[in-house]
């Protein structure tokens, strides 16, 4: 009779979490249903766990017919606009709900990005890591690079931050190094506009710079906000602080710049995803100097969360600190894994 009670007691206990955790019903096109925890939406993927794997499925977003949830969703539309609340209809008619009633109805393939509401802030992170290695025993050359991002996403506002290094040595010349770093914060505004926070720091050994520190604010806008394609443009105003070393000695250098650019995300085409990004940067303080900052990178999906990524990283700068070029490149290929 112990051993009844202990077990009913274990029911009790485990039965709201068993519950919610099959509060969520998908039906597809295809006519299977699936019950479980859908945790999220974003580019046109899918995340449900189940009782029944191990493993969350992965579905396409425009491949459900009909759905019902009773897990609370910050949700984004086409047209820029964001709600919190519940799902449920088919896939012409979709109410997004509160417990005091409607809030919007729209199709299915108008809703671009769906994320559970969380108490916890971890469980609203997207993170991802990859690293590689390179080496050419000819003349004993090794490539070290980390590529990282971070990411923390909200109703009304988003921040991430992402980190790059690269650490290149080989016999009879001299190391390279460069690391790209930054944190960004945008708040989201009415009509798919924004308004942008960024700091960036580089450090690049061949084009001579210690560090620059970019300070940017502005706003911008989503041209396209779609499940196959994100593009966006922004603009704004930044302050560029440089240290270098000539001669011995370290130097500063500070400019006043304008900043212009463009950032496109492509995915829906498989496992396949590109991400290009391009900001140039005219001074406003120093006659006719301008940069430009190019990031181009190509992904490729593994099974488990795991990935390949190959980058390409390009600076351009028109009147370099001294003893630095003008134009510098790097071409990475790592393996990675997102969590």
């Amino acid at each position: 009779q112990s051993y009844s009670i202990v077990l009913a007691v274990l029911l009790f206990l485990t039965l709201p979490d068993i519950a919610k955790a099959q509060t969520d019903s998908l039906v597809l096109n295809n006519g299977d249903t699936m019950v479980g925890e859908l945790k999220e939406m974003r580019q046109n993927k899918t995340l449900i766990s189940t009782d029944y794997s191990n493993e969350d499925f992965k579905i396409n977003w425009d491949q459900i017919k009909q759905l019902k949830t009773t897990t609370r969703f910050i949700v984004t539309l086409e047209s820029g606009e964001r709600f919190q609340g519940f799902l449920s209809g088919t896939s012409e008619r979709i109410k997004i709900l509160t417990d005091k009633g409607t809030l919007a109805t729209t199709s299915l393939n108008s809703i671009v990005f769906l994320k559970q509401i969380q108490s916890e802030f971890w469980r609203n992170i997207n993170a991802s890591l990859s690293v590689g290695y390179n080496f050419t025993k000819a003349n004993n050359l090794s490539q070290y690079s980390v590529r990282s991002n971070l990411q923390y996403r909200g109703q009304r506002w988003s921040g991430s931050t992402r980190y790059n290094h690269i650490i290149s040595s080989q016999d009879n010349v001299p190391s390279t190094e460069r690391l790209d770093a930054n944190v960004v914060y945008n708040c989201f505004l009415k009509r798919k506009w924004f308004l942008v926070g960024e700091v960036n720091w580089l450090s690049n050994t061949a084009q001579n710079i210690n560090l620059r520190t970019l300070g940017k604010a502005g706003f911008g806008k989503y041209l396209i906000q779609g499940n196959s394609l994100y593009w966006g443009l922004q603009t704004g105003l930044s302050f560029n602080y440089e240290s270098f070393r000539n001669q011995g000695l370290d130097l500063q250098n500070e400019s006043a710049e304008a900043f212009l650019g463009t950032e496109a995300n492509l995915y829906n085409i498989g496992n396949l995803n590109l991400l290009s990004r391009i900001v140039v940067y005219p001074s406003l303080t120093e006659s006719g100097r301008w940069r430009t900052d190019l990031n181009f990178d190509l992904k490729y999906d593994l099974p488990l969360d795991f990935f390949i990524n190959f980058g390409i990283s390009l600076n351009y700068d028109s009147q370099p600190v001294l003893e630095g070029k003008e134009t510098d490149y790097v071409l990475q290929t790592t393996v990675g894994w997102s969590f």
